[in-house]
């Protein structure tokens, strides 16, 4: 009975351990590299990236939209080949993931990954883009600045924003999108490589928001996990 009861142990000890593996991915971009730690809190948006990157689903894709003091946006299929100056942002690859929103946990300030995905009258459920992703750049609050923002989105929009005290805090050091927190799943976040998104947001693109010389992403690769 020891034996068994001994080996239940480790093999719980084990499991609980594979759990706490962290998934780091290496983006080479025409602009340098960028680091991103995978959470495991969002393990369906998790395992599908970690997937698209050994099939190498990313590799020569661009950053087809990009807006300054907001985010910046790739995994369009259709991009690899992409003519200049065609409109892009339509592609995908025939699936979506359901949302695993965390906004208390895993919200948008600065650097974090997210999935894109259509709009609310197409996408009711808000279902994430297969490939679709971007990482949050947005700007930094003054608390005045907040509390208007704050107002002036849920005057427009008809829906409530509750700021956490660790929201609050971010918003106003580090700088996000806190309109966007709880209507696209977050499930990453930059660990290295900031200064690389800072320069391809500050690109200047066309009035489709496409950056007028591509900015691709080279190859993305699986780190070794932590």
């Amino acid at each position: 009975m020891r034996r068994v009861f001994l080996f239940s142990v480790l093999a719980l000890m084990l499991v609980s351990c594979a759990s706490k593996k962290e998934y780091m991915v290496r983006m080479h971009t025409t602009k340098g590299v960028i680091d991103l730690k995978l959470y495991n809190e969002t393990p369906k948006h998790r395992d599908n990236f970690v997937k698209l990157v050994e099939e190498h689903r990313f590799d020569s894709l661009l950053f087809h939209r990009v807006i300054k003091d907001f985010m910046i946006q790739g995994g369009d299929p259709m991009s690899k080949n992409a003519l200049p100056g065609a409109l892009l942002g339509e592609g995908d690859l025939g699936y979506t993931i359901e949302p695993e929103f965390m906004p208390d946990v895993h919200f948008h300030r600065r650097g974090v990954l997210a999935a894109a995905r259509e709009y609310d009258d197409v996408n009711p459920e808000k279902r994430s883009s297969a490939s679709q992703f971007y990482i949050v750049w947005g700007q930094v609050f003054t608390p005045e600045s907040l509390e208007r923002y704050k107002k002036s989105y849920e005057e427009r929009m008809k829906r409530k924003i509750t700021i956490t005290p660790e929201q609050y805090n971010a918003y106003t050091t580090i700088g996000g999108t806190p309109h966007l927190d709880g209507l696209y799943t977050v499930f990453g976040e930059v660990v290295n490589g900031l200064d690389v998104v800072d320069r391809i947001q500050n690109v200047l693109c066309d009035k489709n928001n496409r950056p007028l010389d591509d900015v691709r992403i080279l190859k993305v690769e699986l780190l070794k996990n932590r």
